[in-house]
């Protein structure tokens, strides 16, 4: 069978590969980059759906508009005024099935085979894949702890006139990174200096452990005159509310909008009426307060418990950077040669599963990296699998 030539530049995902090797018993995982299923507000789930279907059944059960259920849209557009977006209206955004396809939207849009693409290094993987699928050649732009270096993203960008340029700004995946202010608006004054696309990849912003992050992109693009139309953001309720809705959200400027739900009438007619009514009844109760408020607090102490057992069990044989919010702790090993592939190995062994650091890197990958989230296992586990980790790293070094 022959297959489309497209599919040479992608590989399965490293990730989703490791998943399969954690149904062992006992295993204690800090892979998955999911939020945990014991915090999801259940009944506060139940009555939305109930609402749904009681207040506009036929509507919740029906096909729906490729833009979105309208109600929902709405309420998107509340939502982000509350995260300082003031100028974004219903007709402005568009609801996509996760923000992975809102991403997919953009590679269809914007990528034609050999068009270069700049990303953060390390990011997201499924981005890398996503991009490659539609030939596009990945260019790496270094992160430190405060985002992506933008003096070197400039030259990049001077360099390679890539079609777009992709960033996680807040609570990076992988990196936990955050963007300081000064970056974002500099990054700002470059999309529109450059007339470059910016894509502000954004379903970590609400987990913040202490202090609030700095304004989004989109919220700080009206200050930076000419920036907004060069710039796209991408939201989820994923990380806040349930990955199992599928509910995500693009805005960008009417001409690209225009086209990303042209592509997407093609790819699956509209995102599910029934799972948008649900999270249109659900914001609209005003759950979602609350609900971040616990979770918050809940993954605040896990990441401290996570920090303090690598401090205590590894010491200086890792180095990293406390994030301020999100899910993931980025490792980097010091040791000569560490190579964090061996290290996944051993550490299956052990009873503790992570995801190596080399394939979130488009180029130039650094080996010794790795991704560990404290998500989904509490604190307890979390010592415990901190100490697995360290015996793998024994086991290594025998």
């Amino acid at each position: 069978m022959q297959f489309a030539e497209r599919l040479n530049n992608v590989e399965t995902s490293a990730i989703r590969e490791l998943f399969k090797l954690l149904g062992k018993p006992g295993i204690v995982s800090f892979a998955g980059g999911f939020p945990d299923a014991a915090l999801f507000d259940v009944e506060g789930m139940k009555a939305a759906a109930q609402a749904a279907l009681t207040e506009e059944p036929g509507a919740a059960l029906q096909y729906g508009a490729t833009e979105g259920y309208q109600p929902l849209r709405e309420q998107l557009a509340g939502f982000m005024h509350g995260k300082g977006v003031a100028d974004v209206a219903a007709d402005q955004l568009i609801v996509t099935t996760g923000s992975q396809q809102a991403l997919d939207l953009l590679g269809k849009t914007m990528i034609s085979p050999g068009d270069k693409v700049i990303v953060e290094g390390p990011t997201f993987l499924a981005t890398i894949q996503c991009f490659r699928l539609y030939g596009a050649e990945v260019i790496s732009a270094p992160v430190d702890a405060q985002g992506v270096q933008v003096d070197v993203l400039e030259r990049l960008i001077v360099e390679h006139r890539p079609k777009l340029v992709y960033l996680i700004p807040t609570f990076g995946n992988p990196s936990g990174a955050t963007l300081s202010l000064e970056r974002r608006k500099r990054v700002l004054e470059l999309a529109a200096q450059y007339q470059v696309l910016v894509v502000e990849d954004d379903p970590y912003g609400d987990l913040y452990f202490d202090a609030a992050p700095p304004p989004s992109l989109l919220a700080l693009s009206k200050d930076v005159p000419g920036s907004r139309e060069w710039l796209a953001h991408c939201g989820s309720l994923s990380k806040v509310l349930s990955p199992g809705l599928r509910i995500g959200w693009l805005i960008a400027n009417p001409e690209l909008l225009s086209r990303a739900v042209m592509c997407k009438q093609f790819s699956d007619a509209h995102t599910s009426t029934f799972a948008q009514a649900t999270a249109a009844q659900y914001l609209k109760a005003g759950h979602m307060p609350a609900a971040l408020a616990k979770v918050r607090k809940v993954y605040a102490a896990r990441a401290q418990a996570m920090m303090d057992a690598l401090r205590s069990e590894l010491g200086d044989a890792v180095e990293f950077t406390p994030p301020a919010g999100g899910l993931f702790l980025w490792l980097r090993l010091t040791g000569e040669g560490a190579d964090a592939g061996a290290l996944a190995k051993q550490a299956i062994e052990q009873g503790v599963a992570f995801v190596p650091g080399a394939p979130f890197f488009s180029q130039n990958p650094d080996t010794a990296t790795l991704r560990l989230s404290f998500a989904t296992a509490d604190e307890a586990r979390i010592r415990e699998g901190v100490q697995r980790l360290k015996r793998a790293l024994e086991a290594v070094h025998a």
